[in-house]
C-alpha cells in the first residue's frame, strides 16, 4: 500500500514539475481597467454610472479585472488617478470635462500607461484615448419630438456647468426644436437656452438635487411643460418636482432613465443617450488585444455612440406622423443635410 501511494505521489511530482517548466503552473494575471468617476460618483445614474457598464461588461465578457475611485470634489482627481498608478492599472479610465487637466497631467508624466478619458476630445496624447459623442445629433430628435408634443408651446432645458460636453445636448435640443418650427409653421419656444448667444441656466453643479427642483419649477412657472435636465443627478430633482406637479414631462440624458430611473417611468418621455459603455469596454478590449493605440474615437448616430431612446410607456402620446418624420430626420443628419448645431 505504501508503495502505491509513494508511486502516486512521485507521479503528481513528475506532473507538477512538467507544468512549471512549460509555464502552465502560473495563470496569467488579469488585465485591470480602473476608472477615476466625476464628483458625480459612481451611482449618479449618468455619465459615470454608464461608462463603468463598460467595464463590467469587460470583466464579464473579456474575464478582465475592474475597478474604481469615486471623486468627491475636484481635488481628488490627481489623487485618484495617482492611486491607480500606484496599483498598476493597465488602463486608467477618467470620466468627465472636468477631469481633462489631471488626466492630461498624468499621461504626459507616465508616457508608458494608457488612459482613456470619456467626454474629452481636445487631448492629444500618444497613450490616450478619447472618447467623444456627437450628442447633438440625437438631441436634435429630441427637440423634434418635444415641440411636437408640448401643449404650453414652451419647452425647457438647463445645464449643471457650462462646458462643452453640457452645451452640445443644449444645443442639439434647441436647435430640433427650431426645424420643427420651421417644418410646421408653429413658434415653439425654448427656455434656458439660447444656442445662437450660448446662454442659458446653470446650476453651478452636477450634485445638488435640490437645485435641479428649483430650476424645474422656474421653468414650469415660465410654461415649460417638457424639460430636458442636463445635469447628471441634478436633474433627477427636476423629475420629482415634474412628477409632483404634474402635467409635465422629462426627457432624460446620457442613459435611458425608463431604465435607470424607473420611478419616473410615468413622465419620462424619451432619453438622449450616449453609449459610453460601448466606448469604453472597446478602449478595455484594445488592451486586452494589444491593440490600443492613442487618438480619439466619436460616437455618432451613425455608428450607433448616439440615440434617442424609446418612448417606452408614454409611445401613445407621439403620432406615427412625428415617429416617420424623425427616421428622415435621422437619415438626413447621418447624410449630413441637417445641421445639429449652431
Amino acid at each position: 500500500m505504501q508503495k502505491k501511494t509513494f508511486a502516486a505521489l512521485s507521479l503528481l511530482l513528475v506532473a507538477a514539475f512538467a507544468l512549471s517548466a512549460c509555464g502552465g503552473a502560473a495563470p496569467a494575471a488579469k488585465i485591470k481597467a480602473c476608472q477615476v468617476t466625476d464628483a458625480g460618483g459612481i451611482d449618479d445614474k449618468s455619465f459615470n454610472a454608464t461608462a463603468y457598464v463598460g467595464v463590467t461588461d469587460a470583466v464579464a465578457q473579456l474575464g478582465i479585472e475592474g475597478k474604481f475611485l469615486e471623486s468627491q470634489q475636484q481635488t481628488d482627481y490627481e489623487k485618484n488617478i495617482n492611486a491607480f498608478l500606484d496599483e498598476g492599472c493597465d488602463l486608467i479610465i477618467t470620466v468627465g470635462f472636468l477631469l481633462g487637466d489631471a488626466t492630461a497631467a498624468a499621461a504626459g508624466a507616465n508616457p508608458e500607461q494608457k488612459f482613456s478619458i470619456v467626454d474629452v476630445d481636445y487631448l492629444d496624447f500618444p497613450n490616450l484615448l478619447g472618447q467623444a459623442f456627437k450628442t447633438d445629433q440625437a438631441a436634435f430628435l429630441a427637440g423634434y419630438v418635444a415641440a411636437a408634443v408640448t401643449q404650453t408651446g414652451k419647452v425647457g432645458t438647463f445645464g449643471g456647468i457650462q462646458i462643452p460636453t453640457v452645451t452640445i445636448f443644449m444645443d442639439g435640443f434647441a436647435m430640433g426644436v427650431q426645424y420643427y418650427n420651421s417644418q410646421k409653421g408653429t413658434s415653439v419656444e425654448v427656455l434656458g437656452w439660447d444656442p445662437a448667444t450660448q446662454t442659458g441656466l446653470f446650476t453651478g453643479n452636477f450634485e445638488s438635487t435640490d437645485d435641479g427642483r428649483a430650476m424645474g419649477e422656474t421653468l414650469m412657472d415660465e410654461g415649460a411643460d417638457i424639460i430636458m435636465p442636463v445635469a447628471g443627478p441634478v436633474g433627477l430633482g427636476t423629475a420629482a418636482a415634474v412628477q409632483e406637479r404634474g402635467g409635465g414631462y422629462i426627457i432624460g440624458v446620457d442613459s435611458d432613465w425608463t431604465l435607470t430611473s424607473p420611478e419616473y417611468t410615468d413622465i419620462t418621455l424619451t432619453s438622449v443617450l450616449k453609449k459610453m459603455d460601448v466606448t469604453t469596454f472597446n478602449a478595455i478590449k484594445a488592451v486586452v488585444d494589444g491593440t490600443f493605440a492613442g487618438g480619439l474615437t466619436v460616437g455618432t448616430m451613425e455608428n450607433g455612440g448616439v440615440a434617442l431612446a424609446e418612448f417606452h410607456n408614454l409611445d401613445s402620446m407621439v403620432s406615427a406622423e412625428v415617429k416617420a418624420e424623425l427616421e428622415t430626420i435621422k437619415a438626413g443628419i447621418i447624410a449630413g443635410t441637417i445641421q445639429t448645431s449652431p
